[in-house]
């Protein structure tokens, strides 16, 4: 009788308890841990982002579209794209060329599972890091990241390159989560973000890897909007604009290149 085989031991949680009592961001491997975490809530992430910001993803995603200006025919980068979602906003902008870029495949298969966009260019996706872009300089006019800067291990460092691939003149937008500045809001945002939304996403996703835990932290502990603007000064960007959304829980940064 052949030996009874055990099921394989679930894979290590990204972050744990004791990662988030401290600053994720200061983590030495939290590049891998961050891919680790994204391919583990993939198969739900959209799932979670419409029910866990009541819909108003969408409409951070138009607004980071019209603070970019896309005209017809230009050329559009959407880093740390996700599942898509504002890449193919961009795609319906008009740009001309349209390229989705993330460091998980897992992500990336199911941007480019979704359907084509008629009358518009085609998506391109790639794998790719956003300290590390595989593109020429001054390949593009726009370039975009949702919700993906404060992942990056060096932020500063790709801003540099998003700085290097925009033509002069070109203009990037980032959407972060940030606190509200009203004490009464940024206390019911507190008790959503760090009490009820890890527990509702966690089982909505049947995440093990801590993605949810990792998501208020990671807010807490990231630059704030002033500190986000004096990053892309430092980077090359002026006419700096950022615009607060749904009472500030996001905000919109614009920079045009120099």
């Amino acid at each position: 009788m052949p030996p009874a085989t055990r099921d394989p031991e679930p894979p290590a949680p990204a972050w744990t308890g004791a990662d988030l009592a401290g600053d994720p961001h200061a983590t030495d491997d939290k590049p891998e841990r961050v891919r680790r975490m994204f391919a583990s809530i993939a198969p739900r992430y959209d799932l979670n982002n419409r029910l866990h910001s009541f819909g108003r993803d969408r409409a951070w995603r138009r607004s980071a579209v019209r603070a970019a200006g896309v005209r017809p025919g230009e050329r559009a980068l959407d880093v740390a794209c996700g599942t898509g979602d504002l890449t193919r906003l961009l795609a319906r902008a008009g740009a001309g060329r349209v390229v989705g870029a993330d460091f998980c495949d897992e992500m990336l298969e199911r941007a480019r599972a979704k359907p084509p966009i008629a009358e518009s260019a085609p998506i391109e996706y790639v794998r790719a890091d956003a300290m590390d872009l595989p593109f020429e300089d001054a390949a593009f006019d726009v370039v975009t990241i949702a919700f993906g800067l404060r992942n990056v291990a060096d932020p500063a460092r790709a801003v540099n390159e998003f700085h290097r691939v925009l033509r002069p003149g070109g203009r990037l937008v980032i959407l972060e989560f940030d606190r509200p500045a009203s004490p009464v809001l940024a206390w019911l945002n507190d008790l959503y973000c760090r009490r009820i939304m890890p527990i509702t996403a966690t089982l909505i996703s049947r995440d093990r890897s801590g993605a949810y835990r990792y998501l208020p932290r990671s807010v807490e502990t990231f630059l704030d909007r002033q500190a986000i603007a004096q990053l892309l000064r430092d980077g090359g960007f002026t006419e700096i604009e950022q615009r607060p959304l749904t009472f500030g829980v996001c905000v919109c940064h614009r920079g045009v290149r120099v």
